[in-house]
């Protein structure tokens, strides 16, 4: 830190948006300092984005409400002075890419901030190309933004206001639509902002590992409170307490914790990242190495997978497909898809999984092989016909919205295909309260994560024999991911096939069977998860970073016992730990 006077100060604070009794933010006092780094977590509905409205503020100038307390920017009331004002010294990302985006072009959406803001003409193409290179997208500069993926969007948002200079940065879930080595890649880059240029960076994120491996400092918000505020091990010290507000922690963390409680360890601070938690288990286990190894034997699944029936529901035939005008392709594509089976896709962002994805729906047609959906060729079927046998989850929730309650939009997709109004509002009902949704709500009045859980709702009403999920867990807090993936493992022992594209490798592992690696609009490889992942050579090619249990176990292996060997969850880990303790 650079000065102990805060950049940004919160003395106070409360908000409640319009006319609302209920305040998104209440009474929150909060000091960011020049130069530091820090992470804000907490569930959906917690105020996190409403602190971010203060910080850059958008609040008290674009959202009206009800504002208590004060909010000061470099030492001025940002209720004193113009959000152009506040604008040149914070800079902000929102959740809401497409809604941020003002131009065609990538390069004319850099451009717009910097003529905006009075960059000198001579600076402009530098800023310009050093932004682009920063992010990793100048093979974007002249490509039309419509034609880009979500993360892709994602990355010309953080260049766009890279090319301004700000002194603070203030992101709002920044990596939500990224891939892991791509979110690694931006966070890598804020952080070399912030020691190299001094920039202040505060950014709420549900990848707490990302968090742990580059924050300073962690605030963890809940009901509009400051419930959590110190460093990284200090706040995930309280791992029970975190998943108690809809937290989520550090696999490796979540490992010591264990261990701690479990009284393995003596209790301290947990482990938060995998080299770590690996020294941690061989100084354990250090002098009991010898005999644990020769009589250890490579881990087997806890139950064996059950039979598939023959025949899939989803089959994919050398598939190949390329956009008009465009290089974007996926060639060869061959994979199947069974009843009772969760089959996660997993690649970089634009490897071509949204594309495998429309083609699985019919909204794209093959150039070439066959794809089969319950039988029917998606070439000579009508998309309207295959809608009764799958049921797509989109990226975005906010483009399948468009009922005014939360009931009715769940109730919608059951009517259209002809039960009765009465007989769908009772399921739609039974399903929204399953997922905790308010139902006479107006969706877009929820948070990001709460319209995620609702689309997803209408989704699994329908009861389709094929759920295609496309980043089903991206905006929700760790209690709403929980309940989405227990609702999707749930449909899949019901005999539904699902096909989850996913940036969550956590989220993968945890619930897919089946893994599908794809790079450049390929096929790289697949199998059954835990090989999957363990293949590094695989996860390289595809430049995927493999879940950080399967990591640790790799080098425990490696290191300490072949016990380790097959080790994918939590569990597993900390299961073979206390066996060779006893």
């Amino acid at each position: 830190m650079t000065s102990t006077s805060p950049i940004i100060r919160l003395d106070d604070v409360s908000f409640a948006y319009g006319a609302s009794a209920t305040p998104a933010l209440d009474h929150v006092s909060l000091g960011i300092a020049p130069g530091e780094f820090v992470g804000v977590i907490g569930p959906s509905g917690a105020g996190k984005s409403t602190l971010a409205a203060v910080m850059s503020g958008a609040i008290p100038h674009h959202y009206r409400g009800q504002l208590f307390g004060a909010a000061l920017v470099d030492g001025r009331d940002t209720c004193e002075v113009t959000l152009t004002d506040i604008s040149r010294v914070v800079g902000s990302i929102n959740q809401d890419i497409d809604a941020q985006m003002v131009a065609s072009v990538v390069e004319d959406e850099l451009l717009f901030g910097l003529e905006n803001f009075g960059v000198p003409h001579d600076q402009i193409p530098g800023r310009l190309a050093d932004a682009l290179e920063t992010v990793g997208i100048a093979d974007l500069r002249e490509r039309e933004i419509a034609t880009l993926s979500g993360g892709q969007k994602q990355k010309v948002a953080i260049a766009a206001m890279l090319a301004l200079r700000p002194r603070v940065l203030v992101l709002d879930e920044p990596t939500a639509a990224l891939d892991p080595v791509s979110s690694s890649t931006v966070f890598e880059t804020l952080r070399a902002l912030n020691r190299d240029a001094g920039i202040t960076v505060v950014v709420i994120e549900q990848k707490v590992a990302l968090l742990c491996e580059h924050c300073d400092r962690i605030v963890v918000m809940d009901r509009g409170r400051v419930a959590f505020d110190g460093t990284p091990r200090t706040v995930f010290s309280h791992g029970r307490e975190l998943r108690a507000l809809g937290v989520d922690s550090p696999r490796v963390a979540r490992i010591s914790n264990s261990l701690d409680e479990h009284g393995v360890i003596r209790p301290g601070t947990p482990c938060l990242s995998v080299a770590e938690t690996r020294d941690l288990v061989a100084d354990l286990v250090r002098g009991r190495a010898a005999a644990s190894e020769k009589n250890a034997q490579p881990r087997t699944p806890a139950k064996p997978r059950p039979a598939r029936p023959a025949d899939p529901v989803v089959s994919f035939r050398d598939v190949s497909f390329a956009y008009p005008g465009s290089r974007a392709t996926v060639e060869h594509l061959t994979f199947d898809a069974r009843p009772g089976e969760v089959v996660g896709v997993v690649g970089q962002n634009g490897a071509g999984k949204t594309t495998l994805t429309k083609l699985l729906n019919g909204l794209l047609k093959p150039a070439s092989g066959e794809v089969l959906v319950a039988g029917l060729d998606t070439r000579e079927t009508p998309t309207s016909r295959l809608a009764a046998h799958v049921s797509t989850l989109f990226q975005n929730p906010d483009r399948q919205l468009c009922k005014d309650t939360v009931l009715d939009e769940v109730a919608f997709g059951l009517e259209l295909t002809g039960v009765g109004a009465p007989r769908a509002r009772e399921r739609a009902r039974s399903v929204a309260e399953r997922f905790g949704l308010p139902l006479d709500a107006a969706p877009f009045s929820l948070s990001r994560g709460q319209r995620q859980m609702v689309a997803l709702a209408s989704v699994v009403v329908m009861e389709p024999e094929v759920v295609l999920l496309d980043e089903p867990t991206s905006g929700l807090d760790y209690r709403e991911c929980m309940t989405v993936m227990e609702t999707v493992r749930e449909m899949a022992e019901k005999g539904c096939a699902v096909v989850m594209v996913c940036h969550d490798m956590e989220v993968v592992s945890d619930f897919a069977e089946r893994v599908v690696v794809m790079a450049d609009g390929r096929i790289l490889g697949q199998g059954p998860a835990d090989q999957v992942f363990a293949d590094a050579g695989l996860m390289a090619r595809a430049d995927v970073e493999a879940p950080q249990v399967v990591r640790l176990a790799a080098e425990l292996v490696r290191d300490v016992s072949p016990a380790f060997a097959g080790a994918s969850q939590v569990s597993d880990i900390v299961d073979t730990v206390e066996g060779m303790l006893t």
